[in-house]
């Protein structure tokens, strides 16, 4: 069998070297999301330099409430990468046909659910909050507006996530990056030219989420293969929903608990005052940086676990968790420790007081250090979700990363001799540490149903096979003279190579009778 015709963006992630292949994977997916901060960041610069002190208040006193209302949606992203990599991986192009056209139609439904909460609530939410009332008409004008773009937004979160089914994480990278000039471009002159303040911020932000958003229906519209969007075609289908669903929403839960739960901790944070409170924001935005680079780990792990198991390659799914785990170890260590070392300088950036740089420093030596732990608890999630359990590992995170960390703030923290930051601090490593062995047991219990699952008792071990010479010289003609989007391209997809060994003899035999220079 001819071997599938790929393009360039895409990964085979059922055969071959896997840690190469998890890099190619991974490394666009952190810049996308450091750069994501960065312009994030640019806005705040902005904002802060030329639009003044309330103007910027009123910016960051939404940071928390979009993380809040925009992560239960996000999640639903997540449960339609899991899916659309299992259908891909299985080579069930139909399935895969009505995964796309569901989770387009989802995310713009999304997008206008969050639009009509951001533009009426807005105001209500923002005063719920307790937001000064001097900053809280532009909050609340930031807010209306920033939202408007939300089902952009959506668009761009489910139509990304689709394209990282199949591998590709460079295309949404260099959609990001282009709407990403344009936001900085944008705010630059809504706000310096066009005296905006705080609207033409979000304006700017409105403008480059639909240019992003764009910019990723047009390549699915285009595409012929098997992520080919047809617009005419979009409509829920009932078990491909409910499928995103079950998937998805333990994810945005989870995601939205996790918000609350900081929000007391942050509470108990705001009790040792300013310096301590600004010395924490500072070094919370640096770990960010080593949070998303982290991330971009588990995303893989759920994308490589998501295709080898619709491919039922059970042994292959072991392998690519030890190495994603592997991995974020490495980034975890060295991002966490690099940014601690380099914390004075770092944090310099953010404030120039020397008793905020010392405070966050404390923050950084505890949790920046020790923060390999929460990428590697992150990765067991994604190895559970890409196997199709989501509420387990959603309940073992709630209880171990949040509820510890609650029971941490009201008993021991409470005790006069441990009522100190650093108590505050150190339930993050330990609540990660616990969670994380939790997430191993609840993984090696669960591949054990998948083994049985795919590998029924007395089946022979598979074996990886490495393709013909014909294979070879196939896929070497259609890379230099096909063209990449060929429409059969998913009809050639060849199944992962995993056969018996009685199996994988005999090809070889046949091979080895029809072809003598074969490599078999």
């Amino acid at each position: 069998m001819a071997g599938k015709q790929q393009t360039h963006y895409e990964i085979d992630m059922c055969n071959g070297p896997i840690l190469s292949k998890m890099l190619r994977f991974s490394i666009p997916l952190m810049c996308s999301s450091v750069l994501q901060l960065l312009f994030n960041a640019a806005d705040i610069v902005v904002v802060g330099r030329w639009a003044g002190d309330n103007s910027l208040a009123a910016v960051g006193s939404n940071t928390a409430l979009i993380g809040l209302l925009t992560n239960l949606f996000v999640g639903l992203a997540v449960g339609a990468n899991t899916l659309a990599a299992k259908y891909y991986g299985a080579r069930d192009r139909d399935a895969l046909h009505r995964v796309v056209h569901t989770s387009i139609l989802l995310s713009i439904i999304s997008g206008l659910v969050l639009t009509v909460v951001g533009v009426f609530g807005a105001r209500t939410i923002l005063i719920w909050m307790q937001t000064p009332e001097n900053v809280l008409d532009l909050a609340t004008l930031y807010l209306r507006i920033y939202f408007l773009g939300m089902t952009a937004t959506m668009v761009y979160n489910f139509g990304a996530a689709l394209l990282r089914a199949e591998g590709d994480t460079q295309r949404p990278l260099y959609f990001l990056s282009l709407a990403g000039v344009v936001n900085i471009v944008l705010n630059l002159f809504f706000v310096i030219v066009c005296k905006l303040d705080v609207a033409g911020v979000a304006i700017a932000t409105v403008i480059s989420q639909c240019i992003s958003a764009s910019l990723v229906l047009r390549c699915m519209v285009k595409d012929t293969g098997p992520l080919h969007l047809d617009l005419k075609k979009m409509r829920l289908h009932p078990q491909a929903m409910r499928q995103i669903l079950r998937i998805g929403l333990p994810a945005g839960f989870q995601g939205i608990l996790f918000s609350l739960s900081n929000v007391v901790i942050q509470s108990s944070v705001n009790t040792f005052g300013e310096v301590i409170m600004a010395g924490n924001s500072a070094a919370a935005n640096i770990e960010q940086f080593v949070y998303v680079s982290m991330n971009a780990m588990y995303q893989a792990t759920i994308s490589f676990t998501s295709q080898n198991y619709g491919a039922g390659n059970y042994h292959r799914i072991r392998k690519i968790m030890i190495r994603a785990q592997g991995c974020v170890l490495v980034v975890g260590l060295v991002l966490g420790n690099a940014a601690t070392l380099a914390g004075r300088v770092l944090l310099s950036i953010y404030t120039t007081s020397p008793p905020v740089i010392e405070a966050g420093l404390v923050r950084m030596g505890i949790v920046c250090t020790t923060y390999a732990l929460c990428g590697m608890m992150d990765v067991m999630v994604g190895g559970l979700r890409g196997i199709g359990y989501s509420i387990m590992p959603m309940l073992v995170s709630l209880v171990g990363a949040c509820g510890l960390r609650l029971l941490w703030i009201a008993t021991i923290f409470q005790l006069p001799q441990f009522h100190t930051i650093q108590t505050i601090y150190w339930s993050y490593p330990i609540s990660w540490a616990i969670t994380f062995g939790v997430h191993v047991i609840c993984f090696l219990w669960a591949m054990k149903k998948v083994k049985r699952q795919l590998l029924p008792e007395g089946a022979p071990a598979p074996v990886e096979v490495p393709p013909t010479l014909e294979e070879e010289t196939v896929s070497k003609k259609k890379k230099s003279g096909g063209n990449p989007m060929d429409s059969r391209r998913f009809s050639f997809y060849s199944p992962s190579r995993c056969l018996t060994a009685s199996t994988a003899q005999a090809t070889r035999k046949m091979v080895s009778a029809s072809c003598p220079h074969s490599r078999l």
